[in-house]
């Protein structure tokens, strides 16, 4: 059930924690009645433009007022479209926790998560889109996702999509207009010009869809393993990646017995570096174990880099040939590179490296990044909540819009064409959150923090 937008809510926009400042957020029609009940300043209540006001808290817990900022937007051009004030004062959690109360006391409620954001879409302040984007801001890992969600939220998909959406109402216009003079043979649109435009339609669509498959989640790093038999180098590896000693390294084989995870900033990129046990049949439990979290590991890797001593045996080789091509079609991605090549002739055929002298390393991370598409998803318009949502109605949108093209071509009736198109502008509709339900509002804002 979508809470009430008439009610006067009130929460902590700051993240918890102690911190030299503090936000609360209050936005409904009593936003002013409410703040004066603990807010003090010279004539704030009389400005009708949003500006702030330097003054005090007279809290019902202390006898002393606490110094505090308020920014006051008295009109409908705030961030939910609706009377809101922030107060800004030292962030200290008792005297947070009082004002809330003391604000609850005076007549606000607690705000649910995500309900600011919530009212700013109701209120025509950003499309659905846009406030989708306003959680993926927040939980963005790593700088090109806080960019991809920038600029979702700036409005540069919703730009393109409103375009799409106004040029198939005009098409859809042209269409059923001919409709009325069909005895007349007049023609309002022509057959080459449907095609054109229901074209250049599929082409954009078709390109969100295709982003849409590979979209990760709010937050969700990248997972590189690193996969291959036992003392291949793969803890060396791992801690020289992170530049320092989080894997225990040794000269015995089998010493990870555990995964070992650890955060690595690639290109811009955040991703989850793991390092597992090597590749054997054990059999004791412990082995076994280690065994099974390998697999695990595996299956949910987005690349996995196999670690192929160079010094091999001619038994450890064909052991090593046969566990690699267990993987094939296993794993997303694999990227071989061949460890240890200080202490082997090298060939051009595979990605020589050495941890101890450095050599390849670079054009190690180099490949790591291309093939984790980091610079393709740098370019990427949908984020991964919005892709979630979006996918069953952008492929809605991309078969209806099909199927006017092949009417169109294959000269069916203009109602037909137009009937299509109108199935098509009705998906868009939904991917803009023109058309939605409670249900649907509930599922995406209840992910917001609170205070959002």
């Amino acid at each position: 059930m979508r809470p009430d937008p008439a009610d006067t809510i009130v929460a902590i926009a700051s993240p918890p924690g102690t911190s030299q400042r503090a936000i609360v957020r209050i936005s409904g029609p009593q936003t002013p009645t409410i703040v004066a009940s603990v807010f003090t300043a010279a004539d704030w209540q009389a400005s009708r433009i949003a500006r702030r006001w330097p003054g005090a808290l007279r809290l019902s817990a202390f006898s002393v007022p606490v110094p505090c900022d308020l920014l006051y937007w008295p009109a409908g051009r705030s961030y939910t479209g609706q009377l809101l004030a922030e107060l800004h004062l030292i962030g200290c959690e008792p005297i947070l926790e009082c004002v809330l109360q003391d604000l609850c006391t005076a007549g606000a409620r607690l705000a649910l998560r995500g309900e600011f954001t919530m009212r700013a879409f109701l209120a025509g302040r950003m499309d659905l889109l846009q406030a989708e984007a306003v959680h993926e801001v927040i939980q963005a890992a790593d700088h090109d996702e806080l960019l991809r969600a920038l600029g979702q939220l700036g409005g540069g998909l919703t730009g393109r999509l409103r375009q799409l959406r106004t040029d198939l109402i005009a098409l859809i216009g042209d269409l059923e207009a001919g409709l009325d003079f069909v005895d007349e043979d007049i023609e309002f649109v022509s057959r080459e010009e449907i095609e054109r435009r229901t074209t250049a339609a599929i082409e954009l669509i078709s390109a969100l869809l295709a982003d849409a498959g590979s979209r990760l989640p709010a937050g969700r790093r990248r997972r590189v393993v690193l996969a291959g038999l036992p003392n291949a180098g793969k803890s060396t590896l791992f801690n020289r990646l992170l530049q320092e000693n989080r894997a225990i390294v040794s000269d015995q084989a089998g010493t990870t017995r555990d995964f070992v995870s650890a955060v690595l900033t690639l290109g811009g990129m955040s991703l989850e570096l793991i390092d597992t046990a090597g590749c054997e049949a054990g059999a004791d439990s412990i082995s076994q174990q280690s065994q099974q979290q390998r697999l695990e590991q595996l299956q949910a890797a987005d690349l996995v880099v196999w670690c192929r001593a160079a010094d091999l045996s001619p038994a450890q080789r064909l052991l090593e040939q046969q566990l690699f091509a267990s993987l094939s079609g296993a794993v997303a991605a694999v990227l071989v590179v061949v460890t240890r090549s200080d202490l082997a002739s090298s060939t051009a055929a595979a990605l020589h490296i050495s941890c101890r002298t450095g050599a390849g390393l670079d054009q190690l991370q180099q490949r790591m990044d291309e093939l984790l598409g980091n610079h393709g998803a740098a370019r990427s318009e949908l984020l991964g909540s919005s892709a979630v949502r979006c996918r069953d109605s952008l492929k809605t949108a991309l078969e209806s819009l099909q199927q006017a093209g092949m009417a169109a071509a294959t000269a069916a009736g203009d109602e037909l064409v137009s009937l299509e198109l109108r199935q098509a502008l009705r998906a868009l509709q939904t991917v803009l959150g023109e058309v939605y339900t409670d249900d649907v509002l509930d599922h995406i804002f209840s992910h917001f923090c609170i205070g959002k």
